[in-house]
């Protein structure tokens, strides 16, 4: 939420050009989306949930005619090339509340993916879960900032579409979940009926996998994607990818 009893609708051109930088976003409680794509998810989004209709829209001139249901604003060229994360600013963008997310729905499957960095993979993981989904994602401490430009830009605007829960200490897992399952080498392969079983879905980071104390803890199952290629491992969005498509499957 908006934090310090700002809104999206009272902050300067100086507040906006901070929203580059995680720390202003936790701060300034919003995060910008640039480019028509985004601003059309937006809005799309905004009619399923009223609290995001508390966005505010930037545009050039030549978008000054855009259908919106946010305030709109007109902006020179110049200013929105300061607000652009790109060499080639599209003329449109949008300053978002960030929100918290809904409670838990029931059926909801949880993917949590510990310290995950890459924007572009956590990108690529959003879609996914929007596109099939039913999944909620929860996000460790040290994890790549969901509302990064690359992130927001990667998600193609699934970021509007997915529960996110970011800071979720692995440790609490037990507690929220009954059931957690993990993929390793050597666990059970895919396709498999006990893999439709679990409450949430823990996937480790890109280089350094899973912390074994914790696993322990945990008291996961382990599943394998089997590959008979030459390379060692699964890029991390592909091997999520695949396991919301296993999960999404009819049983």
């Amino acid at each position: 939420m908006i934090r310090k009893g700002r809104t999206t609708l009272d902050m300067t051109f100086d507040d906006l050009k901070k929203l580059h930088q995680k720390k202003y976003r936790e701060t300034l409680g919003a995060f910008l989306v640039e480019g028509e794509h985004l601003v059309l998810e937006l809005q799309k989004a905004a009619e399923r949930d009223p609290r995001l209709r508390a966005s505010q829209l930037y545009v050039t001139q030549e978008h000054a005619d855009w259908h919106s249901p946010f305030p709109l604003q007109v902006i020179g060229a110049r200013q929105m090339a300061q607000l652009s994360e790109t060499r080639t600013p599209q003329g449109l963008i949008a300053c978002v509340p960030q929100l918290p997310p809904p409670p838990p729905q029931p059926g909801e499957r949880a993917i949590c993916l510990f310290e995950i960095q890459d924007p572009g993979n956590l990108g690529t993981i959003l879609r996914s879960l929007a596109w099939f989904g039913g999944f909620r994602c929860l996000l460790t401490p040290g994890s790549v900032d969901p509302y990064n430009a690359k992130v927001l830009r990667a998600s193609a605007g699934a970021i509007f579409h997915v529960p996110i829960e970011i800071d979720v200490p692995l440790e609490t897992l037990r507690e929220r979940y009954g059931t957690l399952a993990i993929l390793d080498i050597a666990g059970e392969p895919l396709p498999a009926p006990a893999f439709h079983n679990f409450d949430a879905y823990l996937f480790g980071n890109e280089a350094r996998g899973l912390p074994c104390d914790v696993l322990t803890e945990l008291k996961t199952q382990a599943f394998t994607i089997r590959g008979h290629g030459a390379i060692e491992s699964l890029n991390l969005a592909t091997a999520v990818s695949l396991c919301t498509w296993e999960l999404s499957r009819p049983g």
